[in-house]
């Protein structure tokens, strides 16, 4: 996991340090941790969607705040399961159990590697884990999460609740997991609305219509939605040769990784990607026959003292009744 942290977090120094771990971890001389007066630990969902019982990622957003006059120090270790902790209970206050790779990495024979971070005052320092590597949630219901930093690092044995150093507490998150997700009888998932939780149905609607919706959504940030008529597997290979043969190569798990890594990839727009959310836009011309369309739109992008002016083409395909989206060119009008 690499770090991530925030652009106003410029001027932060680190500093390279080793613990030797054996078995359990090893009481250090440290000074005690330092005060947390003024610093705000906070936690947020990365990529807030709908999430399903053991299915993707739950990836949080972990930050931190400097509020205070004085330059705050502390340690970060390259295992983050040694800097960090989250508690996980249902509604009834009861908690989940930790991840097996939480025990396993806790437990055995390694070097622990730490970095030194010093986060300047009115600055923030923030990276991003995965909640399934710390606690096993393999179940649908409603939970409360609440995440713990050790400035000293996280102490492990016999001695833990001796020698454990003070830890910073966040605010509480609420989350909530959805049973696992339904698919179509071609084993294609289906989409949830995250607002109702409804299952999203693919309708009949024309290939411009289709176009719209997609459109309309992403200027909605209705990612759900947004993905509903692609067809993530025929845009996937079509605009990359090099992924195209792997998919010939890989294994039906191996390309549903694939999947969903375009996925991903998509909600992180480049200049000229399908996600770019435009200002404005007009449906221009529709072109298509019983098996395949094109639609092109004009669209906007608004700048701070600009409007860029783009053509986008959508290839559209028709199968069991649908119009989805396969591919897509764009076109650079200028600018005004």
């Amino acid at each position: 996991m690499k770090l991530k942290q925030s652009s106003n977090a410029a001027n932060k120094s680190c500093r390279l340090g080793l613990i030797l771990l054996l078995g359990v971890i090893i009481p250090l001389n440290v000074m005690a941790a330092e005060t947390s007066s003024g610093i705000d630990f906070n936690i947020r969902f990365f990529d807030r969607r709908v999430y399903y019982a053991e299915s993707d990622p739950i990836n949080i957003l972990i930050t931190i705040t400097n509020n205070s006059p004085l330059t705050y120090r502390f340690k970060l270790a390259d295992e983050r399961v040694f800097s960090i902790d989250f508690d996980v209970r249902t509604v009834s206050n009861r908690p989940l159990e930790p991840a097996d790779v939480l025990r396993r990495k806790r437990t055995e024979y390694q070097q622990i590697f730490f970095r030194e971070i010093a986060v300047e005052a009115g600055e923030s320092f923030s990276f991003v884990e995965d909640l399934r590597n710390y606690v096993k949630i393999g179940q649908a219901g409603s939970f409360v999460v609440q995440a713990h930093i050790y400035p000293e690092l996280y102490r492990f044995g016999i001695d833990a609740a001796l020698t454990q150093p003070v830890s910073l507490e966040s605010k509480r998150l609420n989350l909530s997991i959805w049973p696992p997700l339904a698919t179509t009888a071609e084993g294609i998932p289906l989409e949830m609305d995250v607002a109702t939780g409804a299952v999203l149905v693919r309708e009949r609607l024309a290939p411009d219509q289709v176009v719209d919706y997609m459109i309309s959504a992403r200027q909605k940030s209705q990612w759900e939605k947004f993905y509903l008529y692609l067809d993530l597997e025929a845009m996937l290979v079509a605009r990359d040769a090099a992924r195209q043969r792997r998919w010939l190569n890989e294994s039906e798990e191996g390309r549903k990784r694939m999947v969903d890594q375009f996925r991903q990839e998509l909600k992180n727009p480049s200049n000229d990607g399908i996600s770019l959310i435009p200002t404005d836009y007009l449906i221009e011309e529709t072109r298509y026959n019983n098996f395949e369309g094109t639609v092109t739109v004009l669209e906007k992008f608004k700048n701070t003292y600009f409007t860029e002016v783009k053509r986008y083409t959508y290839n559209m395909r028709f199968k069991d009744n649908i119009w989805t989206i396969t591919n897509y060119s764009v076109t650079n009008l200028g600018t005004e």
